[in-house]
């Protein structure tokens, strides 16, 4: 193996240990989740929204079970937005809201996401949309090939970075304007960007 290869390996094994627990600390509860955002729509059915706690409603959406209406749900199906207009909720927050819903609160928290979808790789991530911003740098974006930008912003590990790029960070949108992006998908943008910085060789 090279050198560069060899170098790419330990990076990529350092990055992915910058935090890997699933949960964060800020993760919400259905029922918050519910209150806050999914009620607007699944309280009175809005636009065809199955109620909350309507098992009949909410078993004619199921048909492929919990991960599949997850998927979708993250996606955004018929009239509802990904993420249910809000893409800074993380996989693990939309499956406990969905939780709480198709249970009508009986259901306890899961402690990981019913799914995380994923439909490409972080370099097609990167390649197709990062790099927009990424490559050169604008509005502060940290470049591709400049690890020293990105060393602060792993300072509180990759959880904290990915759950940023959720959020949204100033001139950066919520989850970089792809509201779609579930969190398999943003992590592995995130990840190839860091490793693209911290392996970069001038040519």
């Amino acid at each position: 193996m090279r050198t560069i290869e060899r170098l790419m390996v330990s990076v990529s094994l350092a990055v992915l240990t910058f935090g890997g627990c699933n949960a964060l600390a800020e993760d919400r509860t259905g029922s918050e989740i519910v209150a806050q955002t999914c009620a607007a729509c699944h309280a009175n059915g809005k636009d065809g929204a199955p109620r909350i706690g309507d098992v009949a409603a909410w078993t004619q959406h199921t048909p492929k079970g919990l991960a599949k209406l997850t998927e979708s749900a993250i996606a955004g199906v018929g009239k509802m937005p990904a993420h249910g207009g809000q893409p800074n909720l993380n996989d693990l927050e939309m499956s406990r809201a969905i939780a709480y819903m198709v249970s009508a609160g009986k259901a306890a928290d899961p402690a990981k996401p019913y799914a995380s979808p994923s439909s490409l790789t972080g370099e097609q991530l990167v390649k197709g949309h990062c790099q927009n911003c990424h490559s050169d740098g604008v509005s502060g974006a940290p470049r591709l090939n400049d690890f020293t930008a990105w060393k602060p912003r792993l300072a509180k590990g990759m959880d904290a970075l990915v759950r940023s790029a959720m959020n949204g960070h100033k001139a950066m949108p919520p989850r970089a304007g792809m509201p779609y992006l579930g969190d398999t998908d943003l992590r592995s943008a995130v990840i190839y960007m860091v490793v693209q910085a911290a392996t970069y060789q001038p040519k």
